[in-house]
């Protein structure tokens, strides 16, 4: 169980997110870690249950069929010194875990085409960013810091492309507007006009992308 501590929080919360990384015990900033534990306690049975109805996270595996930009590709096994698309194949090397060497194909990738689109909006914005990374957050897809600095997550490369356009749209607006305001989202409308599926899109499937598994 992972503990989350946020000035946000006004009462303590246990949940279990869709992407399958286990439960999220979240407190206040004042409730003591010992008062936490005792509250998830008492819910044990919840938990056990809500836990038991999750679904198996998929592991990147020779066989498995994996979503890349929107496309299900079967990993294969191949004569290939790196991962390579071939029709609906991903072929990887033989002889090395799939997993590690899928996930660092997929970051490389994540970042070439959130480079690319971030290059684009920033420009169109008429506001530059100062630096551009890529993790595996579980709680957010990407952010934007007040001094210019993009941080998105590299499991968009599974989504469709237009889900990792909007995303970056999102956080490029940021650049204009450091909130959540009518004026933000007018600004996310103008740099990605007709962005509201997307938005929905990634709700609903994101929780997919993110329970994907890359390592036993």
């Amino acid at each position: 169980m992972r503990l989350r501590r946020t000035a946000r929080a006004r009462r303590m919360t246990l949940r279990v997110p869709h992407d399958g990384s286990g439960a999220v015990l979240t407190l206040p900033p004042q409730v003591p870690v010992a008062e936490g534990q005792a509250f998830a306690e008492s819910r044990l049975d919840w938990l056990l249950a809500a836990l038991g109805r999750q679904p198996a996270r998929p592991i990147a595996a020779p066989g498995a069929v994996l979503p890349v930009e929107g496309r299900e590709l079967r990993l294969t096994e191949g004569e290939v010194r790196r991962p390579t698309v071939d029709g609906d194949l991903l072929l990887i090397p033989r002889q090395r875990s799939a997993g590690p060497v899928v996930a660092a194909w997929l970051k490389q990738l994540a970042l070439i085409r959130l480079r690319a689109a971030s290059d684009r909006l920033s420009q169109a914005l008429g506001r530059p960013y100062r630096a551009i990374a890529i993790r595996d957050t579980r709680s957010r897809w990407g952010s934007c810091t007040s001094d210019g600095r993009l941080m998105y997550s590299w499991r968009l490369i599974m989504a469709p492309p237009a889900i990792l356009e909007y995303v970056a749209a999102h956080e490029v607006a940021h650049l204009s507007h450091m909130n959540h305001s009518a004026r933000f989202w007018q600004q996310v409308e103008d740099l990605m006009p007709g962005h509201r599926p997307h938005r929905a899109w990634l709700k609903a499937h994101g929780g997919d992308l993110m329970r994907w598994r890359f390592s036993d």
